[in-house]
């Protein structure tokens, strides 16, 4: 189709990825998406039109692979300064360009990050947290300090317009860290009781894969070099996700408010469980024309079927790596009975 515009993507077999695809063929692009050949690539995709080439990450292929260039390069896998200069690399071909980082980035006035939450305490942010709001410093030391040398680098160094994009708890289908998981196996395993730590109260924003790709797609079509925030239309606590992931698992359990003791700080504690929000602000990308493609509610439903089929192909450490990285153990059921009965908790039953 003449004048049809072109996208590639790095990182197209991924949760991000996938998404942006599709939201880019359903708007009329067409599409490249790159993987290094670990997953299948996505069949439906294929079948709308996309083009699928199989890259590793280096400067010299990538080059060979883009061929005559793209409108918009979108990267949903680059961590840092290096992933930045293969791509200042071949940016004469290319119109704009995508970023993925994070806002994880943010610190707060004591220089508290994400990154070292268990060490040094969680950061007080501002809620919301504006995109204007000081980063740690670019280095190699933690994934933050690196995303923010990827984000500088391209922002100070690539002649083409650079979006970044800082999401948050990124959540859909295809996973490879599905926070939901967390409720999910409860309600499966028939829990009687799930417990919340901080009595349900934490608010960490969740960022719909949906909502990522519909920001980057505004961004691909009004190029300009900016950082915009992601993040879903609501921040939801961890007792509202709980509820709408009880609905949709028709989940007859209770959902507990727990304040643990001292002794027992790993009782509900949940991947989005904090003690003060982490809520950012999204206004800027609003002021583009982003529209979000789903709140957290309604994406939840997809998650959950997603989940729920999928967590039943295998051991689910092995399915999500990331999660099952996290320094303690998820489904320790015999502490938490032995909390129940040692403590006691306030219930709320779901809506």
């Amino acid at each position: 189709m003449a004048g049809q515009r072109h996208a590639f993507i790095l990182g197209g077999t991924g949760q991000i990825g996938r998404a942006v695809a599709r939201d880019l063929l359903a708007a009329g692009w067409s599409v490249t998406f790159s993987h290094r050949g670990h997953r299948p690539a996505p069949r439906d995709l294929i079948e709308q039109g996309a083009r699928v080439v199989t890259l590793e990450r280096d400067r010299d292929e990538l080059a060979r692979t883009l061929g005559s260039g793209a409108d918009a390069l979108i990267d949903t896998t680059a961590y840092n300064r290096d992933h930045a200069s293969q791509l200042i690399a071949v940016q004469a071909s290319i119109g704009c360009f995508v970023v993925v980082s994070s806002a994880s980035v943010y610190r707060d006035q004591l220089g508290r990050t994400l990154d070292e939450a268990a060490e040094t305490g969680f950061p007080d942010l501002p809620d919301p947290i504006p995109e204007t709001h000081p980063t740690v410093d670019p280095g190699p030391t933690t994934y933050s300090t690196r995303k923010v040398a990827l984000e500088r680098h391209l922002l100070d160094a690539a002649s083409p317009p650079v979006t970044i994009l800082r999401p948050c708890a990124i959540h859909g289908p295809n996973s490879r860290h599905p926070r939901e998981w967390w409720l999910v196996k409860r309600m499966l395993d028939r829990r009687s009781a799930i417990p919340l730590a901080h009595r349900g109260t934490s608010r960490f924003h969740a960022s719909a894969v949906a909502n990522i790709a519909a920001v980057a797609r505004i961004a691909a079509e009004t190029p300009g070099s900016r950082v915009l925030n992601i993040a879903d239309p609501d921040a939801p606590t961890v007792a509202e996700i709980a509820a709408h992931i009880a609905r949709h698992l028709d989940y007859q359990g209770r959902i507990v408010a727990v304040d643990a003791p001292d002794d027992s700080p790993l009782i509900g504690r949940t991947p989005w469980s904090v003690p003060r929000p982490f809520v950012l602000d999204c206004r800027t990308a609003g002021s583009l024309g982003y529209v979000p493609a789903t709140s957290y509610a309604d994406a939840a439903g997809a998650m959950c079927g997603w989940l729920v089929e999928d967590a039943a192909n295998g051991d689910w450490r092995q399915r999500y790596p990331v999660l099952a990285a996290y320094p303690w153990d998820h489904f320790d059921y015999e502490t938490e009975d032995a909390f129940f009965r040692n403590h006691g908790a306030s219930g709320v039953r779901h809506p």
